[in-house]
This record gives C-alpha cells, sequence and structure tokens, in this order.
C-alpha cells in the first residue's frame, strides 16, 4: 500500500494538531497550576532577594573611564 503525498501531508498535520491539543490540555490542567503560578511569580521573588543582596553587598565600582 503507497500513501500519496497529500496523505502523508495529512496525517502529519492530523499528529501536529494531536499534538497541540494535548500540550494545551497539560497546561490548564488542574495540577500543573500551582507549579505554573510557582513560575510565574519566582520572578518577583528573585528580584526582592537581589535588592536586599545590593543593600548588603556594596561593592565598589571604578569611574575612571
Amino acid at each position: 500500500m503507497m500513501m500519496d503525498y497529500g496523505t502523508l501531508r495529512g496525517l502529519i498535520a492530523l499528529l501536529i494538531l494531536a499534538l497541540f491539543i494535548v500540550i494545551v490540555v497539560w497546561s490548564y490542567s488542574k495540577k500543573r497550576k500551582s507549579a505554573f503560578d510557582e513560575a510565574a511569580n519566582s520572578i518577583f521573588d528573585e528580584s526582592s532577594e537581589l535588592k536586599h543582596n545590593d543593600k548588603n553587598n556594596k561593592q565598589e565600582t571604578n569611574n575612571n573611564v
């Protein structure tokens, strides 16, 4: 049985569509919500840590450019 090029392209398109649907369902699942929320808010935690470290660890800079 030989597949023509159009059928092969159709099957690949269906495979990509199915993969897209699986990724969307996975990303919106209830199990992943807490992990994604933590990742989304992690930038705020790191920036507050950096500000705190900058106050404690002042370094000399060379302004003789």
